[in-house]
């Protein structure tokens, strides 16, 4: 099969690159590894019909975030703020408020650090020890640091961090999305020629062309757009091939120094609704986020880094998970677990991790990923973004149009 351009995964990314390439007149065939479109979203839809629930990306950031306008008007509500926000440290449930008392609260030191990040190659651990934190304060502070980017706090880079935020113009706020964030890949594939559960194996570059190889054939191409995050090259599942060794050497090289942080989300559906809507932060490190809403049976846990795992062990044992909720939610000891279903990022093979988080050794390694090879391989997604923008949604959008941009540009001058 020949098409003008191949995009390698349906993710907001590759389907947003897609959409500007079709509207530019190009012919363009998206190969996507999973059996539906979104990549990192994922939507959680209760049998009952309730409210629907994130297993993948959360929320839309900022009121003038592109995801409103892609989504249309209307389909988007602003996240309640006022609700009843709760803490588990040292293994007792607490009001969050007791994180500003007597001490900094995570969120506080996160915003000190946005306008003081320090010098370059210095990490979120450095930056606490620097700051004086210590005992209660520090630990709440890794914590918040984990759970927000997904890796540990001797890894993440004060100063990608500050430039991610600075780099961001979306507003402020919180949304969802009606009827789930999973509306935004749906749309944004309608009219594309997307080949569901057909992952590239192999890009060959030759003669100008780029030939995609899957299990179910082959797709010749003058371009192609890769969107998958880095770890699925450095695990092989994608091989670059017929490229000079030292461009794919650097490329590889690139790619291992954008390692994704564990990701495990797990909706659980209890015997009893919640008694009103609650947020936890697990400051021990053993279930990231909880929520859950007043008159629902379910409870959504997102965790992140060390935390990731931790949930992911807890979720194999019922005993083990009943008590992690009983601890997080007093309302819930004594209830049945009657259902669960979960999204295992760290493990999934076609993304490896939740996100990118700026790395305190990376370097420029996000922007040598996001460069073409030979004018004919492009690069989008979020992992192209990190340290310069937000690794979330926008940010894989944007890079997405941007790849397409020099796609365009490139086919022009040939």
């Amino acid at each position: 099969m020949s098409t003008d351009v191949v995009v390698v995964g349906a993710g907001a990314a590759g389907l947003a690159a897609a959409r500007r390439l079709h509207r530019a007149g190009l012919t363009v065939t998206v190969h996507e590894a999973r059996d539906r479109v979104g990549g990192r979203i994922r939507t959680h839809r209760p049998a009952d019909g309730g409210p629907p629930l994130e297993l993948g990306a959360q929320v839309v950031h900022g009121d003038r975030n592109p995801v409103h306008t892609l989504v249309g008007t209307g389909n988007t509500a602003a996240v309640p703020r006022r609700i009843t926000a709760r803490i588990v440290e040292d293994g007792t449930d607490r009001p969050m408020d007791v994180l500003g008392r007597g001490r900094r609260a995570p969120w506080l030191l996160e915003a000190a650090l946005h306008t003081d990040p320090g010098p370059a190659g210095l990490s979120v651990d450095g930056w606490l020890t620097a700051r004086g934190s210590t005992g209660a304060e520090r630990r709440a502070a890794e914590e918040w640091f984990r759970q927000n980017w997904a890796a540990d706090p001797a890894l993440i880079g004060t100063r990608g961090i500050a430039a991610a935020h600075r780099g961001e113009h979306v507003g402020d706020g919180e949304y969802a999305v009606r009827g789930g964030f999973d509306r935004l890949p749906r749309l944004l594939a309608e009219g594309l020629d997307v080949r569901l559960g057909d992952p590239v194996h192999e890009l060959h570059c030759a003669d100008g062309r780029v030939t995609a190889r899957t299990a179910a054939g082959r797709t010749t191409a003058a371009a192609a757009v890769v969107t998958v995050p880095p770890a699925v090259l450095t695990a092989g599942r994608l091989r670059l091939t017929g490229l000079p060794a030292e461009e794919l050497a650097a490329r590889t090289a690139a790619a291992a120094r954008l390692p994704l942080g564990d990701g495990y989300c797990l909706v659980a559906v209890l015997d009893r609704p919640a008694p009103a809507t609650a947020i936890v932060l697990d400051t021990d490190g053993t279930g990231g986020f909880l929520r859950c809403a007043e008159g629902r049976p379910e409870v959504l846990f997102v965790a992140k880094a060390a935390a990731a795992d931790r949930l992911r062990t807890a979720a194999a044992d019922p005993a083990a998970l009943t008590a992690l909720l009983a601890t997080a939610l007093p309302w819930t000891a004594g209830a049945a677990v009657l259902d669960t279903e979960t999204a295992d990022w760290g493990r999934d093979p076609y993304a490896g991790g939740a996100f990118t988080a700026p790395s305190a050794t990376a370097g420029d390694a996000a922007r040598q990923w996001a460069e073409p090879l030979a004018g004919a391989i492009f690069f989008a997604g979020e992992a192209t973004v990190t340290g310069h923008r937000l690794p979330w949604v926008q940010g894989a959008l944007a890079s997405g149009e941007r790849a397409a941009e020099e796609l365009i540009e490139a086919l022009a001058k040939r």
